[in-house]
């Protein structure tokens, strides 16, 4: 999922209209016909055999009198069935997911959707009895038995380890029940909200009414009295939203607080570091490393104001472009630049993206109800759909390039059942980070030198989103994690905590005149009641990636099959172990320090073009 605004959109409707939609009728029946209807209850029916087979095997619960564990044939027909199930209900989810993020306003689809969700409810509580159950277990003796369960090793061990964080079985089947009414209900509300705001106001001399989504998007336009307005625009339309988000903010955070605390977490973030496969000096390491890296990013954000010709950027300046877009990169111009560079990494990269292409998985144009930003959603075996907001742009291309790497990470775990590709955000930035890259130095290698500056910056401008943006929704959402322990937290409040994070983290790179108090309800990122934290694991992604990158760079010929089968690995080992098998302590700042040795080499470039540029002849 990309980071910026809503990277890649495009406020030419018209252009928009031209763009691909994606092909979601070979997962599922179409809505509102008897085969759809068949396929919902088949799906559901699984749920209730899974949990019969639950009941028979004592999942979850102690068998009477028991005094050894089931057989290993036992615990692999359990796991065989349980991962059907969680195949069944991951495609059917992923049709209607679909379906209601390119159309808010899909109330068939929604209604659909909303019921599945009630089903999960189940789902998730036989998740949390097979977890109990797996806890209760010998799992190294289940390992050394079973040749078949040997594959599953590392989730078994994890599942054993989040055990012990587990509440009773009655108040965990509760906590499921509700949640779907609580936080779950507070996140659909934000998402929902957000895709249908209307924003009216004055854009190329015409009096019109935008989605959000293109207001955002206007942050990219070479007119500073038009990224002015359209923020100031944007602003007014948060505040007048602000207080049913502000609502479910606090709902969803006080719910995650009131669970982490019963299940023995001392706080939301030590779960959030078990989900991601990393360990607190880990993070420690990664977080000090970037902190020691803002006064960089502050000498980008001051060469990029004398650019502009300002003396601060204003927040609607982050995304202003330096230098010339020499071309327009409408589609076609930027499917064959992405297959060429791609296939000049590998052919199965080519390959996969010449897939995405022709069988339709690509969502591309921005239009009203439809999600801002980018995704990409795993919907089978190797095969993926990719939600865009394109715009003609070197940005599109690149948010392109991103979410094609998603999909062939998903590519990569084909064949593996779904407790063995449970992969964590941290590694799940890899493959699209990498993408990135290898897009990126195609592009300036083949630029001119107004249009290698403005690659370079747009280059500077994601890894300043993906480092200091990212620190600041990781300090904001801690410090709500902190209040919302005492009480409620009003408008005004939330704002002031988001304001305080961001001159904690840009300092004097922005005008303290000009920031942004409402990203608190620009981001869906902070809306979720079962992660938290989705903000550290982008910047882990980015410099991991850029690692990694540098790595393919000394030995590019022995780099594929390594790079494969650890992006094959993501959800059978911990981070530090993938890291382990290619020299890297992700433990010790020297990593994360060499990664952002790479961007301040950028950042001296950029600095270096700009004087250069307003040198006197």
């Amino acid at each position: 999922m990309t980071m910026s605004p809503s990277r890649a959109a495009s406020t030419d409707t018209a252009l928009a209209a031209d763009l691909p939609r994606w092909e979601l009728g070979s997962l599922c029946p179409e809505l509102d016909t008897p085969a759809f209807e068949m396929e919902f209850a088949a799906t559901v029916a699984m749920i209730g055999r899974l949990a019969q087979r639950f009941d028979g095997a004592a999942v979850g619960a102690a068998a009477a009198g028991a005094t050894t564990d089931p057989p290993a044939e036992t615990v692999e027909r359990v796991v065989g069935e349980y991962e059907a199930t969680l195949e069944a209900v991951e495609r059917l989810g992923a049709f209607l997911y679909g379906r209601v993020t390119v159309d808010s306003r899909d109330a068939a689809a929604q209604a659909s959707e909303s019921e599945l969700r009630r089903h999960r409810v189940t789902l998730d509580q036989l998740g949390n009895r097979f977890t109990a159950w797996i806890g209760g277990l010998d799992v190294e003796a289940l390992l050394d038995a079973s040749p078949k369960m040997r594959e599953y090793g590392f989730p078994l061990r994890q599942a054993k380890r989040r055990a012990t964080h587990l509440m009773p079985p009655a108040e965990e089947a509760l906590a499921a029940e509700l949640g779907l009414p609580g936080g779950t209900a507070w996140a659909k509300l934000h998402d929902n909200l957000t895709s249908q705001i209307i924003v009216p106001m004055e854009i190329d001399g015409e009096r019109r009414a935008l989605p959000m989504s293109e207001v955002r998007n206007l942050a990219l336009r070479q007119d500073r009295e038009v990224r002015r307005r359209a923020y100031e625009a944007e602003i007014a339309a948060w505040e007048a939203a602000a207080l049913p988000l502000a609502a479910a903010l606090n709902g969803i955070k006080g719910q995650v607080n009131i669970l982490s605390g019963r299940r023995g977490w001392a706080e939301p973030l030590d779960e959030a570091l078990v989900v991601n496969h990393i360990d607190r000096a880990t993070l420690d390491a990664l977080l000090g490393a970037a902190r020691e890296a803002f006064p960089d990013f502050r000498r980008y954000l001051r060469a990029k104001a004398a650019a502009l010709g300002v003396p601060a950027l204003a927040w609607f300046d982050l995304f202003a472009p330096v230098g010339e877009a020499s071309r327009s990169w409408l589609w076609e111009e930027a499917r064959a630049f992405l297959l060429d560079q791609f296939g000049g990494y590998s052919d199965r990269l080519r390959g996969l993206a010449e897939r995405a292409f022709a069988e339709r998985w690509i969502d591309a144009g921005p239009r009203a109800n439809k999600q801002g930003g980018a995704y990409c959603l795993r919907v089978g075996d190797g095969e993926s759909r990719i939600l865009a907001n394109y715009a003609p742009s070197y940005d599109g291309v690149s948010t392109l390039a991103h979410e094609l790497g998603h999909a062939y990470h998903n590519l990569n775990e084909t064949g593996l059942p779904p407790l063995q590709r449970e992969t964590p955000m941290t590694l799940a930035e890899t493959a699209s980070t990498f993408c990135e890259t290898v897009v990126k130095e195609a592009a300036l290698a083949r630029a001119g030198d107004a249009e290698r500056l403005f690659i370079l910056e747009q280059s500077l401008q994601g890894s300043c989103q993906v480092v200091v943006d990212i620190i600041s929704r990781f300090d904001f959402e801690r410090s709500v994690f902190a209040a919302r322990q005492e009480r409620e937290l009003a408008i005004a409040e939330l704002n002031e905590l988001m304001l305080a994070a961001q001159r904690g983290t840009y300092g004097d790179g922005l005008d303290p005149e000009r920031p942004h108090p409402y990203m608190w309800a620009v981001k869906g990122h902070y809306y979720s009641p079962t992660r938290s934290y989705y903000n550290f694991p982008y910047l882990f992604g980015l410099l991991f990636g850029l690692g990694l990158y540098a790595r393919y760079r000394e030995d590019a010929a022995g780099f594929g099959g390594g790079y494969d089968a650890l992006l094959a690995s993501t959800g059978r080992t911990d981070a530090a172990d993938l890291a382990a098998r290619w020299g890297i302590d992700l433990r010790q700042p020297a990593f994360w320090c060499s990664s952002l040795d790479v961007i301040r080499g950028e950042i001296d470039r950029f600095e270096g073009m700009v004087g250069a540029a307003s040198a006197p002849a």
